[in-house]
């Protein structure tokens, strides 16, 4: 998910190109080499790979491995991040040669995009919103609401004008550039490469997926301090948190030049010093586990410590007011979040497929998880725990979508069910902070499970797809489960180190100008009569 100015070199031949790239699926070449077998069913990776490298192709490279490549492979995999294993990962979109007659656009893949972009902004609207609507008292219902929609809309124009620009265009390691401010040169003839060489879709469809990942992001950190924040003060902070958090994380993670960039294994350290820093460390997050929820869980449980505890809480009882609605919300967010994995594949393909039922699957499992533990351990399984059960296997299934086979979707599913019900209960009461909706017990936990568990799960010993070859086309051979654990632990701390921090300084300028909380007398009556006028039932 990137773009980027690049000199782009395919086959001996330099041209000027533009370039979005994102890498975050290893096997997405499989699906759309060619009009020939893209959309096209497929056996196992290894069979696809065989296939693809046999094939006729204008942009795979010819020739075996050398033995170079392969002592810097088995130099990289000691060190947990080695030049072909990072380099190899799944690649992401590449904008289209503007020197060049510009590629046309596959209308099915393109349709595909645009659909999941409107499912990822349905996840928010009403989805996220409904979902945190029910889960708070009545006075607060509208509060919450106001947050989300805001801080969407807040979002989707900082997006345009320069946040796009900073997670996906050429930067350095951390942060990307300007190259698209105030969306110069996004225009109906921008086109950006999908995980395949030679596919592409419009690059405005790519703006589009990717801002509703960022407004959903920002939106998520407004449930841990729900029902005692300013207005203004959560507006304020989700523009520096945004912007000196979500988009250096993006970067790092999904920025990388693109699939036409791996044109030779001599290629390869070219394309990984213009790759973003946890890309180039070989770390696997498919939708957003890092990016999305742990980066907005830590900020979330920084902001439940900094605007402190809710008048009551601990000595009076602080139901959800309509659980009802709450079930509304999830189960708009797991139909949202096939859009939201699925697409991330950027093609209507087999690997988009792999990616809604492994979400499909994992979600069940994660339900059946959290009931189950609850059920023991309570004596009686609840609406509550259901709803966030299914929320904590979509985000656990978020980085591995694309990597994983079945099976290690419903292991994954089932053990972030399990877990996420200690982390909204055991780890709450350790942390000792009033994260009032659990984001960071649903969305910390899940997304740290996950994360680590697709390092396990990717394994194709254990039926995931291992570590795509961008060079050859094919799997590469050696897949060590404890390397790839340890580059994707890397990315997780790499995460709460940022995003923490960014929040911590970001809470503090809005204490100091703004201010962070209501007062006792206006959080008592509620924030829609005091924060907004209204209220969301009337008598």
């Amino acid at each position: 998910m990137n773009t980027k100015t690049i000199e782009a070199r395919a086959s001996g031949t330099s041209a000027e190109a533009l370039i979005p790239a994102f890498p975050r699926d290893r096997r997405a070449a499989r699906g759309a080499a060619s009009p020939a077998t893209r959309g096209q069913g497929r056996g196992p990776a290894y069979a696809a790979a065989k296939e693809r490298a046999a094939a006729p192709s204008a942009t795979r490279a010819a020739g075996p491995r050398t033995a170079a490549a392969r002592a810097a492979r088995r130099r990289g995999r000691a060190a947990g991040a080695g030049i072909a294993a990072a380099a190899l990962l799944g690649a992401f979109p590449a904008l289209a040669q503007t020197a060049a007659a510009p590629p046309a656009a596959d209308k099915g893949d393109l349709a595909w995009l645009l659909v999941c972009a409107a499912l990822v902004i349905f996840m928010t609207l009403p989805g996220l919103a409904l979902f945190y609507g029910g889960l708070v008292r009545s006075k607060n219902v509208l509060s919450v609401l106001m947050q989300c929609l805001l801080v969407f809309s807040l979002v989707a124009v900082l997006w345009a004008l320069y946040g796009y620009s900073l997670a996906f265009t050429a930067g350095n390691a951390f942060i990307g550039g300007w190259d698209r401010l105030f969306a110069r040169g996004l225009d109906a003839g921008a086109m950006a490469a999908t995980f395949s060489k030679g596919v592409y879709v419009p690059e405005l469809a790519f703006f589009a997926f990717q801002g509703a990942f960022a407004c959903i992001t920002c939106a998520l950190i407004v449930g841990a301090f729900a029902e005692r924040a300013k207005f203004a003060g959560v507006l304020l902070f989700t523009v520096l948190w945004f912007t000196f958090a979500y988009t250096p994380m993006a970067h790092m993670v999904w920025f990388f030049p693109g699939p036409d960039a791996f044109a030779s294994n001599e290629a390869v350290p070219g394309v990984l010093a213009q790759s973003g820093f946890l890309f180039a460390k070989g770390a696997l997050d498919f939708a957003g586990g890092t990016v999305v929820h742990i980066n907005a869980a830590v900020a979330g449980l920084v902001g439940a410590y900094m605007t402190g505890k809710r008048v009551g809480y601990g000595r009076e009882a602080i139901k959800p007011h309509n659980l009802t609605l709450t079930m509304i919300g999830a189960s708009i967010l797991w139909v949202g979040w096939f859009g939201f994995n699925a697409g991330s594949a950027l093609e209507a393909n087999a690997v988009a497929a792999q990616a809604f039922v492994n979400t499909f699957l994992a979600t069940a499992a994660a339900v059946l998880g959290w009931t189950a533990v609850e059920w023991i351990g309570k004596g009686k399984p609840s609406m509550l725990g259901a709803a966030s059960g299914a929320v904590a296997g979509l985000v656990a299934i978020t980085p591995a979508a694309g990597f994983v086979g079945l099976c290690g979707a419903l292991a994954i599913g089932a053990i972030a069910g399990a877990a996420c019900v200690w982390g909204v209960n055991g780890l709450k009461r350790l942390l000792g902070a009033d994260d009032a909706l659990d984001v960071f017990g649903v969305h910390g936990v899940g997304g740290i499970v996950g994360a680590l568990l697709t390092g396990v799960f990717a394994a194709p010993a254990l039926g995931g797809a291992g570590i795509w070859d961008y060079v050859t086309e094919t799997a590469l051979p050696d897949y060590s489960i404890a390397a790839q654990v340890w580059i994707q632990l890397q990315g997780v701390l790499v995460t709460v180190a940022l995003s923490g921090g960014v929040a911590l300084i970001a809470f503090l300028i809005v204490k100091y100008t703004v201010g962070l909380r209501v007062s006792e007398d206006a959080e008592r009556e509620g924030l829609d009569i005091t924060s907004h006028g209204e209220s969301a039932y009337e008598t």
